[in-house]
Order: structure tokens, then sequence, then C-alpha cells
């Protein structure tokens, strides 16, 4: 029979997470038109879930019914449109039989340890007359033996192609053909075999140009998207991919077509909504484990990336890629303890605080545009001053506090050797340049109940324990996704809505917490303040 060489483009189901599938409904139908123009043998027209409602111009729908509607009056032309279904996402009984539906194949996906349970789903979906996909999704999950297991199950089924998935990007060439050669080896030979490829390496290109190349009678069927749109890193381009199956295997894809694809409907997406690769997806995928691990850690905005390597490296191999929050926020608080004894340090601060009027400066735009008012209010009290992760290039400190080991590195690089601020530090912090001269426990600083490592609500934790009764804070404006409102760019991280609003909330409530017995008093404005009007 010899090789045969298949291109299948999900664009509108993998590139769906970028923009929650809402493409709109003439891209949709465009895109499909154009991929069939081009000559592309497969296209994924997007998921089958049946708790989303129809609507046009989503590529996600809850049954075959709704893709009926959505390409009414669309001809399918020389291409087969197929769907996806995330096991479990979508009952068998919203799926039409074949005969009736603009979809002609289905794609099944599930982890390798509901196999028990998705193999029966796979079988029924076969036997509504469609050209049935089983995608060995995390393929690297899969020892050699349980692979051949796995094997065995599909042959029984004989599914129209089992595709290899790399859902984290970590195969390369040689992991890649290994795999290859155990389906190829070992499949009925009727049954196709697919490739499924993910960026965070840089790999996906490559990688796919590998699995063409590999020697099998069998039709081989190789995944892309437009511009590579896709979750997490990525996948590999179409019109990449298209364009080596023209020089090489002498195929003939329209490639003018795909890039009217790009032109027309996604760029404006990808200057709103960037995916490719990205180096928290190469930490990731460096480390063998899923990327909301890495995702975690460094949204906490405080461990150096060696720290993150570092604790991603102890994670169990049986959690590595489901990911488990309550673990890995155990872990983080765990890695970050390193306790000592800090009476000392904590008697010597307090005789030299006791009684004083205190002012904590943070890093907030306020703390430039009302630097007057705040130095006068300074001036005028007499007040010691303390800032928080930094030190501000337009006052004289007292002391600044540091709990965040990235901080620390930017504080140290930057320092102004003219000042007198006494440097504090807490004990997460262990690879330092600089002897702190104080150095505070910090699990004796977090609150239990929230495990909150924000700095302003650790120095506030140590200023209880030293009997401080009141503090005076200015530059603490509340995180915002709007806009940047930090006193100098250099100090802003990005950050998502939903970290910001989160955040706030966790601050405020913590913050109205300690009000209680550390009064508060807030110089500049704050998003902070309500919880003074609030008592």
């Amino acid at each position: 029979m010899g090789k045969d060489i298949r291109l299948l483009d999900c664009t509108l189901r993998d590139g769906g997470y970028i923009n929650d599938w809402n493409f709109g409904h003439s891209v949709i139908t465009g895109t499909y038109k154009r991929l069939e123009k081009a000559g592309v043998e497969f296209i994924e027209v997007g998921f089958l879930n049946d708790s989303r409602e129809y609507d046009r111009d989503y590529s996600i729908q809850p049954d075959t019914s709704a893709f009926d509607k959505l390409f009414e009056g669309v001809s399918k032309g020389n291409a087969i449109p197929v769907a996806m279904v995330d096991f479990g996402s979508c009952d068998i009984s919203n799926i039409r039989n074949c005969e009736n539906s603009f979809i002609d194949g289905i794609r099944v996906i599930f982890k390798k340890e509901k196999i028990e349970q998705a193999l029966p789903f796979c079988r029924e979906i076969k036997e509504k007359g469609y050209k049935l996909f089983i995608q060995a999704i995390s393929v690297t999950a899969y020892s050699d033996l349980e692979m051949l297991n796995y094997i065995e199950k599909i042959n029984e089924i004989k599914p129209f192609a089992f595709s290899i998935v790399d859902t984290y990007g970590l195969l390369d060439g040689r992991k890649l053909t290994n795999y290859f050669n155990l389906l190829n080896n070992n499949l009925n030979p009727e049954i196709n075999i697919g490739y499924h490829a993910h960026n965070n390496f840089q790999l996906a290109f490559s990688n796919s140009m590998k699995f063409v190349a590999l020697e099998t009678d069998r039709t081989v069927i190789v995944d892309s998207t437009v511009y590579g749109m896709g979750k997490s890193a990525g996948n590999c381009p179409s019109e990449l991919i298209s364009m080596h199956l023209n020089q090489r295997y002498k195929k003939a894809y329209n490639i003018n077509q795909i890039l009217e694809i790009l032109d027309t409907d996604l760029m404006s997406v990808y200057k709103h909504n960037y995916w490719g690769y990205k180096y928290n997806f190469y930490l990731s995928a460096m480390q063998n484990c899923h990327p909301n691990y890495v995702q975690y850690l460094l949204e906490r905005k405080t461990l150096s990336v060696s720290s993150i390597n570092e604790i991603l490296s102890q994670i169990p191999y049986e959690k590595k890629l489901l990911f488990d929050e309550g673990y890995i926020k155990e872990s983080y608080f765990a890695y970050q303890e390193n306790s000592i004894d800090d009476f000392e340090a904590i008697n010597s601060l307090k005789n030299k605080l006791e009684e004083k009027n205190i002012v904590i400066l943070g890093p907030g735009e306020t703390l430039g545009k009302d630097k007057d008012i705040i130095k006068q209010f300074i001036k005028e009290y007499n007040a010691v001053t303390i800032s928080t992760n930094f030190e501000p290039r337009d006052f004289k400190c007292d002391y600044v506090f540091i709990s965040n080991a990235k901080r620390y590195s930017k504080y140290i690089d930057e320092k102004n050797y003219e000042s007198f601020a006494k440097l504090i530090i807490t004990s997460n912090i262990t690879d330092y340049d600089q002897l702190a001269d104080y150095i505070l426990n910090y699990k004796s600083l977090l609150e239990e109940e929230a495990k909150s490592d924000n700095s302003l609500l650790l120095l506030l934790s140590l200023l209880q324990r030293m009997n401080v009764n009141s503090v005076n804070l200015a530059g603490f404006d509340g995180f915002s996704h709007e806009h940047p409102n930090y006193y100098e760019s250099k100090y802003l991280f990005a950050d998502s809505e939903e970290y910001v609003i989160k955040n706030n909330e966790n601050i405020l409530k913590q913050l109205a917490k300690m009000n209680h017995r550390l009064k508060m008093n807030f110089i500049t404005k704050s998003l902070y303040e309500k919880i003074i009007s609030e008592e």
C-alpha cells in the first residue's frame, strides 16, 4: 500500500483555548472553506461539550445537531470534518448517527486512568458510523508496557486512527520514534497513526517532520494549527508543515489559503492573546510536569527560577502530570519555611521601634505622586520609615524589609551604597550576597489560616509580635489589572485579572483582621482604606 501522509488542521478546536472558542460565525465557516480549498484532508471544527449552549459564534457546541446548524449551507468539499470530545463532557445521546451529521469523524481524548470507562464510549461512536480517532493524550505518561497493553484494547475496537498526543511538549525525536514504533509494530495494520505536537521545547515542527519521515506502510495523520494557535505553548503551524509536505513529499497544499486565515482572522486575536513558546511552558516541560504547577509558583512572585525548579523536581512521579493545587501549595510553604531562632533579632528591633511613629512605604504610584505629603508627615511626626521589598529613590529609609527572593536580588543589584537603611530579611531568603542586619523567621510571620506571604502582611505580622499599636501606610494603592500603578515600572509584575482580584480580596481580608489590634492610617489613597470606614 505504501505510506500516505494527511494533514489534520485543528485551529478551530485547539486554537479555541486562546479565545474561549469565540471565533465568530463567519470566521468559523470561512476558516473551514479556506482550509478545504487549501487541500487539508481533515478539518477539526471544534469541541462537543453538552455543558455549553448553542451559539453560532463559538466552535464549542453541545451536540452534533448544533454543528449542523453552524455549518448549514457550507459544502464539506473534499475535506473530512471532525470534532473532538473530552470523555465525560458530552453524553452519547447528544451525538446523532453520522449519516445525519455534517461531522464525519470524532476524536476522543482521555487520560490513561480513564481507559476502561472511555473505550466503551469510543465503541459507541464507531457504531454510529463516525471515523473514530482515539487520542493518547499525555503520551509520555505511558511506559512501553502500558502502551502495549493499551494497543491490545485499541485493536479490539479498530478505530480509524490512533494518535500520539504530546500534551506537554515533552517528546524529542528519539522518544517520538519509540512510541511510533510501538504503535506501528503492534497496531492492527488497518489503523492509521496520528501525531499531535505541542511547542514547549520549540520542537513541534521538527518533531512533525520527523513523524512523517518515519518508515511505515500506513496512512499517517499529522496535526497542525494556523500560526501554531493553541493551548499552552501552541502547536505545529499549518503553514510550515504544509510547506514541508509540498517540498519533500510532493503534496499540493495551497498555502496562500492558510495564510489568508492568518492575515484576515487570526492576527487580531494574536495581538491581544499571545500564544506560543514561553519560558513557563519550557519549565514545565523541562521538569516533566503539569504547567499549572509552574503557573502557581510563578504567580507567588517570590521565588527565583532555581527555587521553582527545585520545588518542581521534588514532585512525586504520580503527581507530575495531574495537577494537585493543595499539594503544590503545601510544597511551596514547606520550601519557604527554613525556620530559625529570631528571638534576639525581634528584641533588638523592638527596642528601636517601641513607642515610635512608623511609616511603611509601598511601591504604589501614589508614593511618587504624593511624596511631598508623605515627607511632611514623616517630618511632622518624626517617624521611622520602613520600605517593603525595595528602597525608594525619593526617601531616606531607616529600614528595608524584604521577604521575597526575587525582590531581594533586585534590591542588591540596584543597592544605593550611600544608603544607611538597615536591612531586614525573612528566613526563606537563603541565597544572599549581603548579610542582613536582621533575619526573621519566615514561618512565624505567616497567618496560618490564609498563609499569605504578601510582604506588607508579613511586616504587619512582625510589628504585631513586637506589640506595636499603630502604623501609617503610604504607597499601598492595591493591585490593578487595568493599568500599571507602581512607583516605578521596574517593580511591576504582569498579573492576570483573576490573580489581581483574588490578591486584593485576600489582602483586604487580612488587613481587616489585623486592624483590630494594629490600627492603620492610610496617608495615601488605597483600595484597602475601606477597612477603616467599615469599622
